[in-house]
């Protein structure tokens, strides 16, 4: 079996990714415009948890008053959006650089938001069902644990809650990257994914010395069947995908996958 870092170790490294990240200007670390706050606050929330696809507005419901966790979601975009249109917003997220984004906007907009760093596995900082709605887009491929994600997120939702989440197909992490580069798809690696298995592979290594965040390949069993053994009922879910000239793989299917999930009002 193959020994991981420390969970502190993996969420340093990580941490400094991400504020990399930040410095080099990432798509998902780029501050939304004035305009996109504006047509927020005008009612048109206009938010991703994948790569492409807006998320419906049935998904999202009324916003105005509803308490907001925006989880491992900073960098200047769907948390000022939700608290335009009127939601209470909290974002927790494991850079500061990515925070520092959600304040400049804040700041800039006139916006009211907590900002807490932290990591998405352990949200002990907050209290026990003190939300109504958690957003969580892409981004627990950074973590190795996604079941503890998902037994925090139902702690923190009141009965009646919604958990929207996006997360990566395992197959993202299963291609040959040298085959990929040549317009080729082909499986080289197994799932669950994660680079501690491939120490010596030349591909990923090249990966970690240019900065790149560890990634941790989910089984959808653990992505979709995890939700459910925290105790969520799935009420939707849809695909989503980048454009088809991005890479071989994506010119054939869709890579993403977007779920809503309701903590159940129990009986008292």
């Amino acid at each position: 079996m193959t020994k991981l870092p420390s969970t502190d170790q993996i969420a340093s490294y990580n941490k400094a990714a991400w504020d990399e990240f930040t410095r080099r200007g990432n798509q998902w670390t780029v501050p939304v415009t004035n305009e996109q706050v504006q047509q927020a606050r005008a009612g048109d929330v206009r938010v991703v948890l994948t790569p492409t696809k807006l998320v419906p507005q049935s998904w999202l419901g009324s916003l105005r008053g509803k308490s907001v966790l925006g989880l491992a979601s900073a960098g200047g975009q769907q948390g000022p959006l939700l608290a335009a249109a009127g939601a209470v917003v909290t974002v927790l997220d494991n850079s500061p650089a990515q925070l520092a984004q959600d304040r400049l906007v804040a700041e800039r907009e006139g916006l009211s938001i907590s900002l807490v760093e932290g990591d998405m596995r352990d949200l002990s900082c907050l209290k026990d069902e003190s939300f109504d709605l958690v957003f969580h887009p892409c981004s627990n491929c950074f973590v190795p644990d996604v079941l503890s994600v998902w037994r925090e997120c139902h702690r923190v939702l009141r009965p009646g809650g919604e958990l929207l989440a996006g997360f990566v197909n395992p197959i993202v992490f299963m291609t040959d990257l040298e085959q990929e580069r040549a317009g080729k798809v082909a499986l080289k690696y197994r799932t669950p994914f994660t680079h501690f298995d491939y120490p010596d592979d030349p591909e990923l290594r090249k990966l970690r010395e240019e900065g790149e965040p560890l990634d941790f390949g989910h089984s959808l069993q653990d992505q979709i069947g995890g939700q459910l053994e925290a105790g969520f009922q799935l009420v939707s879910l849809f695909e989503d995908g980048w454009p088809a000239d991005r890479s071989p793989l994506h010119a054939l299917m869709n890579c993403y996958i977007a779920t809503r999930a309701r903590k159940p009002v129990t009986s008292p």
